[in-house]
């Protein structure tokens, strides 16, 4: 048998202005996106925003339907937009909060699988990394790349 360790390094800030500039911006149309989510049975709107190499910024936030395997996580909603309408600029970093109870959440949350397979798959296409922010009012979570939440994956090569 052998043991592999994952090991994956994030870094907390505890407030926006302990970012650049460039990523204030992202983590305020991330908000301005969740503010105007389509969640009507879960009442958990998520806003995302994407940063394209040439300044560009989409944003994006969830859709839900009664069919609930019909909706789009923000996350997608934003990279696929941003994908149809620039397909040939990579994405530099994407900034990602929630607003639940009509306050932003405390502590940010991670993206799910499927998104996180969606981003890994775009960081792949460009050849380069994701900056990964999430909102939280208390906490702000950041990672240089997709990977460090998602480490071992499905890709291209094992098809």
């Amino acid at each position: 048998m052998k043991k592999q360790i994952i090991q994956s390094e994030l870094i907390e800030y505890n407030s926006p202005d302990e970012l650049n500039a460039e990523h204030q911006q992202l983590i305020e149309q991330a908000k301005e996106a969740a503010k105007k989510a389509y969640a009507p049975y879960s009442k958990f709107k998520v806003g995302a925003a994407v940063l394209l190499e040439n300044g560009e910024i989409i944003q994006g936030n969830n859709q839900e339907n009664a069919a609930y395997p019909s909706g789009l996580c923000a996350e997608r909603v934003a990279i696929f937009y941003a994908n149809s309408k620039f397909p040939n600029i990579p994405i530099t970093a994407i900034a990602i909060t929630a607003v639940t109870k009509s306050e932003f959440i405390k502590s940010p949350v991670p993206p799910c699988g499927s998104c996180l397979q969606v981003m890994l798959e775009s960081e792949k296409r460009a050849n380069q990394s994701i900056k990964v922010i999430l909102y939280g009012q208390e906490k702000i979570t950041y990672a240089d790349s997709i990977k460090q939440f998602l480490p071992v994956n499905f890709n291209k090569d094992m098809l």
